[in-house]
């Protein structure tokens, strides 16, 4: 069961808005097939470091969006864990189900009649 999980944070210039600020999207890789969510987190792109996929920058907004992104990298590892610890196949469906709290529907028989 060896899948390799990575994370990285990039910014969307084309999503850029009237004000010239860019939303943060994440976008989880696991073998070679990915997924992306919004972080719903806004940054000028002069102040986007790419190589360190965080913001530039000591002032208050820097430091709460990149505590944020630190948060959400957590998470994203935590639910790489719960699913190693459940004995679960890592796959991508698995992972976003794991990662955003979706449960699966259990059909039982007594409601189906």
């Amino acid at each position: 069961m060896n899948t390799t999980v990575s994370v990285l944070f990039y910014i969307k210039r084309a999503k850029v808005n009237n004000e010239g600020i860019c939303p943060i999207y994440t976008r989880v890789t696991i073998q070679s097939k990915r997924f992306e969510f919004s972080t719903n987190k806004y940054i000028n792109p002069e102040r986007w470091s790419s190589e360190g996929t965080k913001v530039k920058g000591t002032n208050e907004e820097a430091r709460t969006i990149n505590s944020h992104l630190d948060y959400l990298k957590n998470q994203v590892l935590e639910a790489e864990k719960r699913l190693f610890k459940k004995d679960i196949k890592v796959t991508t469906e698995n992972f976003k189900n794991e990662l955003f709290g979706i449960k699966e529907f259990q059909r039982m028989l007594i409601p189906i009649f």
